[in-house]
């Protein structure tokens, strides 16, 4: 009988070779892979952890710092990816190393307020509710350029780029417009950024069933979560 670790090994082949295909076909390198690992289990981390997966994202602050007591012996780079409630920053700005999930400049203030200084600057993205889907949180397309001038000169943080969740689409050519037009939108912004900022290098975009035609429009970031872990139960 096939072992957990052993379905983990074979998911993660198959998501890398994924990944490799498409990127040879672009002929660009290959993106970050971040393992969603929201409502699975520390024992579930360990295991892609021990595969070679380094970075993981968590959407729920609780179940994710009792999942970081039990990881402390790791070496994990965790992302925040889920909707933020403004009298938790503190612990996010404290525990995490990437927040991608900030859709209001008050929210980007108080976790550049309350960033240790003894901490690397938090990297942080803009979400884009690129779709204007009414149901999804986010900067609009419309507010992103002033949203992002704003939050790139806040202190303790480093606007690394943006993040969106595009409304479903299931044909590939459908998938790809979202993903051009957050691509499009972080080209605009780094004309208007100021000269002593960074550019954005950032597109936080693509799932388990997009990731293609993320990666095909420039994807830096793949979140994938049940292409790695299995079906939730």
């Amino acid at each position: 009988m096939i072992t957990y670790e052993q379905q983990i090994a074979v998911r993660l082949e198959q998501v890398i070779n994924r990944m490799t295909n498409i990127c040879q076909q672009q002929q660009r390198s290959s993106p970050m892979l971040l393992a969603v690992s929201k409502t699975r289990a520390a024992d579930e981390v360990r295991t892609l952890l021990n595969a070679g997966v380094k970075n993981f994202g968590e959407n729920y602050l609780q179940e994710a710092l009792d999942k970081q007591q039990q990881l402390t012996d790791s070496n994990i780079c965790w992302h925040f990816i889920g909707p933020i409630q403004s009298n938790k920053t503190r612990p996010i700005a404290e525990h995490f190393d990437w927040v991608h999930s900030i859709d209001r400049i008050k929210l980007a203030s108080r976790l550049s307020k309350q960033r240790p200084p003894t901490l690397h600057p938090l990297q942080v993205c803009l979400q884009i509710n690129i779709d204007n889907e009414t149901s999804k949180s986010g900067f609009s397309v419309q507010e992103a350029v002033d949203a992002a001038i704003n939050i790139s000169q806040l202190p303790q943080l480093q606007l690394r780029g943006l993040m969106c969740i595009p409304e479903k689409r299931h044909h590939s050519p459908d998938q790809q417009q979202p993903f051009a037009n957050l691509a499009i939108l972080m080209a605009t912004i780094n004309q208007r950024l100021p000269k002593n900022i960074p550019p954005l290098d950032t597109l936080s975009m693509g799932m388990s069933n997009d990731m293609e035609a993320a990666i095909t429009e420039g994807a830096t970031i793949v979140r994938i979560g049940t292409a790695l872990f299995g079906p939730r139960q």
